[in-house]
């Protein structure tokens, strides 16, 4: 199975750690900081962001959420502690400390991104999918959460719903190469559209300067198949490299 699921918990939440209200991509900071802006959200990353919450816009310049306001540094602090518990692996005190978020701070969009993922994670899809689509409520403009809710529709089997999130994403940010990516593997193995799977593929490394030599091999395997008369479903076991989705 292409699927996200064997990653690390800590890479799960790259893409939503430095979201916590609005429309933000990974890395910024506050408004009123003079640190300059980070990489597009599609950039990969090791980590959560440590400069963590912003209401300020995003490389996407979506819709603004209600609150544009500065965060207050309690509200700082918070967040970048439960992020620092949910790359430790701690993921059920970080899920307190994000739901108290989601409370005292109704107006913020990263923890719900961030409880989804946990959620997903868990295996506990319904709550993933409620999470990530508050999220999307609250932040229509944030390409991160999007992708995020399409991980959690692909795994609930909502694979038209998946592939609209994903889309969503990528309207968003078309430089999002982690949407671009999963938007094949979709098509590729879930919806049949190998000759659309192929496109993205190819999008995919032409978005990635340093190559993906995986991805190079799912290439060469979708151009194989597209040659080759279609074979019976029982007789076509997916091949041991077969693609898998990133968060």
């Amino acid at each position: 199975m292409r699927s996200a699921e064997r990653l690390p918990l800590a890479l799960a939440i790259v893409a939503v750690g430095a979201l916590l209200a609005g429309c933000g991509s990974i890395g910024f900071r506050m408004p009123g900081s003079s640190a300059p802006a980070a990489a597009s959200a599609s950039a990969p990353a090791a980590s959560p962001a440590a400069s963590a919450p912003s209401a300020a816009a995003s490389v996407a310049e979506g819709p603004k959420p209600a609150s544009t306001g500065p965060i207050a540094p309690a509200t700082q602090r918070a967040y970048d502690d439960a992020l620092a518990l949910m790359r430790a692996g701690h993921a059920a005190d970080a899920e307190r400390m994000f739901r108290a978020l989601t409370q005292s701070n109704t107006e913020l969009a990263g923890p719900h991104a961030n409880l989804g993922v946990i959620a997903r994670q868990a295996g506990h899809l319904p709550e993933a999918v409620k999470e990530l689509e508050k999220a999307t409520e609250l932040a229509p403009g944030l390409a991160v959460a999007w992708n995020q809710l399409g991980l959690a529709y692909r795994a609930s089997g909502e694979f038209t719903k998946a592939r609209d999130a994903y889309e969503h994403a990528i309207a968003l940010d078309p430089n999002y190469a982690t949407a671009v990516l999963n938007l094949g593997v979709l098509d590729d193995l879930y919806l049949g559209d190998g000759a659309h799977a192929l496109e993205l593929y190819t999008r995919y490394l032409a978005l990635t300067p340093a190559g993906d030599p995986v991805v190079a091999k799912w290439v060469a395997d979708v151009k194989n198949r597209q040659a080759k008369p279609a074979a019976p479903a029982a007789s076509a076991p997916a091949p041991a490299n077969a693609p898998k989705e990133k968060s």
